[in-house]
C-alpha cells in the first residue's frame, strides 16, 4: 500500500511538471528569449516560488524544455537517416528535419540559443553558453552514433564518427542561425548547398557489413 502511494506521488509529480512545461513552451512561443520565470508561473497559475520548487531556478527550467525539445528533434532527425531512400536524399531530408524545426518554432530556438539576457524579464546569472553547448554535445554524439552504426570508416571509425558528428551538428547550428536571422535563401536551396558540402569522403565510404545502411 505504501509502495502504492508513493508512486501516486511520483506520478503526480512528473504529471505537473509536464504541465509547468507546456505552460513553460506556450509563454516562450509568445515571448522568445524574453520570456520570464514570473511569466511562465502566471501562464501555469501559480507563483514564481512553487515553479522554483520544481525547477530550481531559470537554469533548471531552461534543461528541462532543452531536454524535451531535443528528444522530439532527435527522433524525428533518425527517422529521417532510417528512411528507406538512397543516402543523399537522407543526408538531405537530416538537413530539412532539422532547419524546418528551428523555423518553425523560431522563438522556442532562440530562447534556447540566444536568451536576452539584458531583457527586463530576464533573471541575473543565467549563461547562455552553460546549457546550450550541453544541448549541441548531445546532438552531436547522437549524430556520431548513427555514423558509426552505418558506416565503415576504416580503423579510425569511431574517431571520425565523433568528429563528423559533432562537425555536421556545429554546421547545422551555424548556418542555421545564420540563415534563420537573415533568410538569404529558401529552405530547399540551402539544404542542396549544405549536402554539396558533405558530398566528399561521407558518400565514397562504404556501409559496414550487415549493420543498417546510411
Amino acid at each position: 500500500m505504501e509502495t502504492t502511494r508513493q508512486d501516486d506521488r511520483v506520478n503526480s509529480t512528473e504529471q505537473r511538471r509536464r504541465e509547468l512545461l507546456e505552460a513553460a513552451d506556450r509563454v516562450v512561443l509568445r515571448e522568445g528569449p524574453g520570456a520570464s520565470m514570473n511569466a511562465i508561473a502566471a501562464e501555469a497559475g501559480i507563483t514564481k516560488p512553487i515553479l522554483y520548487r520544481h525547477f530550481g531556478d531559470k537554469g533548471g527550467l531552461y534543461r528541462a524544455l532543452a531536454v524535451r525539445h531535443t528528444d522530439s528533434l532527435l527522433a524525428s532527425l533518425r527517422a529521417a537517416l532510417d528512411a528507406p531512400s538512397e543516402r543523399r536524399e537522407r543526408v538531405e531530408a537530416t538537413l530539412e528535419t532539422y532547419l524546418a524545426a528551428i523555423e518553425a518554432h523560431p522563438q522556442v530556438y532562440r530562447f534556447l540559443m540566444h536568451p536576452a539576457e539584458d531583457s527586463p524579464g530576464s533573471e541575473r546569472g543565467f549563461d547562455v553558453g552553460q546549457h546550450s553547448a550541453p544541448l549541441l554535445r548531445r546532438l552531436g554524439e547522437e549524430l556520431a552514433e548513427v555514423i558509426a552504426e552505418r558506416l565503415d570508416l576504416g580503423p579510425e571509425s569511431d574517431e571520425l564518427a565523433r568528429v563528423w558528428g559533432h562537425g555536421i551538428v556545429g554546421m547545422m547550428h551555424a548556418a542555421g542561425d545564420w540563415w534563420l536571422r537573415e533568410k538569404p535563401c529558401e529552405r530547399d536551396q540551402l539544404v542542396r548547398h549544405l549536402a554539396d558540402l558533405l558530398w566528399g569522403r561521407l558518400a565514397a565510404a562504404g556501409d559496414r557489413v550487415g549493420g543498417p545502411r546510411f
